[in-house]
């Protein structure tokens, strides 16, 4: 028995399935956690926002230093504060501790699309599908981010779970606990992002009601005393924050967060109608070929109620996210389980179907698939050398074996072996996810600024209550790893006079461009005195950057000696 076949016979298995899902998650989400920094800006305001609710012991408002972050609510910043309580020294900037739930969470959504494509479509699907979403390409980046996205996805998910058993049990009395777990995911998918999580179940629910024409089902979902289940989880919170921002937090969650990211471009995160269609098939990958791929199998099957659930799941949502104005990649990741379970499903049954054998479906989506596919195992490398100017040539190696593998995927399709094709598919993210976030991400010093100003700041503090005073410089990485230390007044004026104040115990931050923070600082008789410079690239400005870490001298500046 070749090697995929015997990967295959214990994937039979439930224990064998439940292994090799841990083993890939284990290659694909575990890698990079302890060892790639910060990354700014997002991840560094959770993290940091998760600490000082430790700090303060106030777990109701949310704080980004002395700014109050009405963005969303405080689920995440709770999961974030309990994992760094359970899992580390409080005192310590460590990232990973944060980015456990999602980490968890990915592995929870790998396990739980599993079941659902057993429930859907049989226990083979459900083993295929849960490959397939664990091993794509964007639930792999969310893992490594402490941030929502990825634990949002999961309860999301467990909320259609649920919603998944009552549908294709309707004919059926359904056991309560599936309708208190339904409503329960609700109440803390709202905790996690307000009504995201509802606008996924709601949308499915208004699908399923509109290709049916039915509605009777949809009392199983024991509304009488959901609602209330809901509302008990989410709504004290919601009270707690209304009452302690005198309603600042609506205002700023809903008008502007929400409400205006779906009306409006925020950040220049724009893109036309079209722009999440257009990137599944990188953010999907390997199973974006699968998806692909399965198209006649869904077509064939559409009036199916497992392959109308699943369709109800992704068409509404995805639309939704299409028209709004603010569109990021991760916006569509609560959606991926349902393609893959479709996937999966077409997988299962390719001996009826032959979906792999239609060339001209193969020939048109594998060159796109291949492209996409270098990229995951190219794309850090080249980031490496344009900013690093070298590659180890480990990653090199895997690199390779990552795309050899890509090319075994499309020879087995071609073949009619979609079981190896799979397999091939998976080993070759693994690969690819190995090589970028243990190999290649945690070496790109020159991208990761902040850690380097984070261990100057330490070696240079005068005093055991050091101040740092920085004007122009505000990643929120450097807050994080600062331990919040940096002081960011509105002007350079008013930098300089909070500096002069303790001069001894101060230090400050100066670019190559902070001209008017040195003036501020000569009218109060301060020089500043290097002590570090750290050089690096600051991809949110898109430009190169040199920061200083200066101590402060009593006396003005010596005049420049004349030859």
């Amino acid at each position: 028995m070749t090697f995929l076949g015997q990967v295959a016979a214990a994937a039979s298995t439930t224990r064998g399935m439940a292994l090799l899902l841990l083993l890939v998650a284990f290659f694909l989400f575990l890698p990079g956690q302890a060892s790639i920094p910060p990354l700014d800006r997002d991840e560094p305001r959770f993290a940091q926002s998760a600490r000082q609710m430790l700090e303060s012991g106030d777990f109701v408002q949310i704080r980004f230093q002395d700014s109050a972050r009405n963005l969303q609510p405080a689920g995440i910043y709770w999961l974030q504060a309990a994992s760094v309580t359970l899992l580390s020294d409080e005192t310590l900037r460590e990232i990973w501790p944060h980015r456990v739930p999602s980490w968890l969470s990915a592995i929870g959504v790998a396990f739980l699309t599993w079941w659902v494509g057993a429930l859907l479509f049989g226990a083979t699907a459900g083993r295929m599908a849960g490959l397939l979403v664990g091993s794509s390409f964007l639930l792999g980046v969310e893992a490594h981010i402490a941030k929502i996205d990825a634990t949002l996805c999961f309860v999301t998910l467990i909320a259609q779970a649920s919603l998944a058993k009552i549908y294709m049990n309707r004919a059926e009395r359904t056991h309560a606990g599936w309708s208190a777990l339904f409503w329960s995911a609700l109440g803390v998918g709202i905790l996690l992002k307000g009504p995201i999580v509802l606008l996924v179940t709601g949308g499915t629910i208004l699908g399923l009601v509109l290709l049916e024409r039915r509605v009777l089902w949809l009392g199983r979902l024991n509304w009488l005393w959901g609602i209330p289940l809901m509302l008990l989880i989410a709504a004290p919170w919601y009270v707690a924050i209304g009452f302690a921002t005198d309603g600042a937090f609506f205002r700023k969650a809903l008008g502007y967060s929400l409400v205006g990211k779906i009306t409006q471009t925020h950040q220049a995160h724009g893109g036309p109608f079209g722009y999440h269609l257009l990137l599944w098939p990188l953010l999907l990958w390997p199973g974006s070929l699968f998806a692909a791929l399965a198209a006649p199998f869904v077509w064939r099957e559409r009036k199916s109620d497992p392959v109308r659930f699943c369709f109800a799941w992704i068409v509404p949502a995805w639309l939704v996210f299409e028209f709004s104005g603010t569109k990021l990649p991760h916006y569509t990741l609560p959606l991926f389980p349902a393609i893959a379970v479709l996937a999966g499903a077409a997988l299962a049954r390719v001996g009826e179907t032959r979906f792999l054998g239609r060339p001209w479906l193969l020939a048109i989506t594998a060159p796109i698939w291949l492209a996409c596919g270098a990229v995951v195992a190219v794309g850090f490398l080249y980031v490496q050398m344009r900013y690093e100017g070298r590659v180890e040539p480990l990653a090199i190696a895997l690199a390779g074996a990552a795309m050899v593998c890509m090319l075994s995927v499309v020879v087995f399709a071609v073949m009619g072996r979609p079981r190896a094709s799979l397999a091939a598919a998976v080993l070759s993210a693994a690969i690819a996810a190995f090589n970028n976030f243990e190999i290649v991400a945690p070496q790109l010093d020159t991208l990761f600024t902040a850690p380097r100003l984070a261990i100057a700041l330490d070696e240079a503090r005068p005093c055991p209550n050091t101040r740092l005073v920085s004007f122009a410089y505000r990643e929120p990485s450097f807050v994080f790893l600062s331990r919040g230390a940096p002081i960011y007044p509105g002007d350079p004026e008013a930098a300089a006079a909070i500096a002069a104040t303790d001069p001894d115990c101060t230090l400050v931050l100066l670019s190559e461009r902070d001209n008017a923070f040195r003036a501020g600082l000569a009218q109060h008789n301060l020089t500043p005195e290097p002590i570090a410079t750290v050089r690096g690239y600051n991809h949110n400005e898109g430009e190169n950057v040199a920061i200083t870490l200066h101590r402060l001298v009593r006396g003005a500046p010596p005049a420049p000696s004349v030859p």
